[in-house]
């Protein structure tokens, strides 16, 4: 139990320096004010990318054990992206276990370690969504048509972040 208080504790510090230095380009809350284990984010599309303009929620999770292991992040707003997975969850290197790679595509250096913050965690996401990585993608279909039909892409993306403003 030692470990999940400590978890909660540093969560705890996360979202007060989050609240007093809010960081552009996203928000973040708790689903609910019981449970720090949960946190809502609202991720707004990074200018000059196709997800420009777009507002993106996303459920973050965080295990008893934080910051020894990483969350895991998934879009309840629709995404189309390489490296989201159809059900909305989040496939990016530092939010994989820390350690070697067990299929070789990553160097330890770039999965998870204690050192991220919510902050690091969703900066990379934004980065994530500035330029996809189609060598190992979360989403085949979407991988494919962003490397063999750009514009259908494109289309796509357009739709889903005229969606997202929709649902303000």
């Amino acid at each position: 139990m030692a470990a999940a208080s400590q978890a909660s504790l540093l969560l705890q510090k996360q979202l007060r320096d989050l609240m007093k230095n809010p960081v552009d380009g996203f928000s973040a809350g708790l689903v609910d004010d019981s449970n720090v284990f949960e946190w809502s984010v609202t991720i707004i599309g990074p200018p000059d990318t196709l997800y420009d303009g777009g507002y993106f929620n996303a459920i973050m999770s965080f295990p008893s054990n934080y910051p020894n292991s990483p969350p895991t992040v998934r879009f309840t707003s629709e995404m189309w992206h390489p490296n989201v997975y159809p059900d909305g969850r989040v496939c990016i290197s530092i939010l994989h276990p820390p350690g070697d790679d067990p299929n070789g595509y990553e160097l330890a250096s770039e999965r998870w370690m204690p050192v991220h913050t919510v902050e690091s965690i969703v900066l990379s996401i934004i980065s994530m969504l500035s330029s996809p990585n189609d060598e190992s993608p979360a989403n085949v279909e979407a991988a494919k048509e962003w490397r063999d039909s750009r514009d259908e892409f494109k289309k796509k993306v357009s739709r889903i972040v005229r969606r997202s403003q929709e649902m303000l």
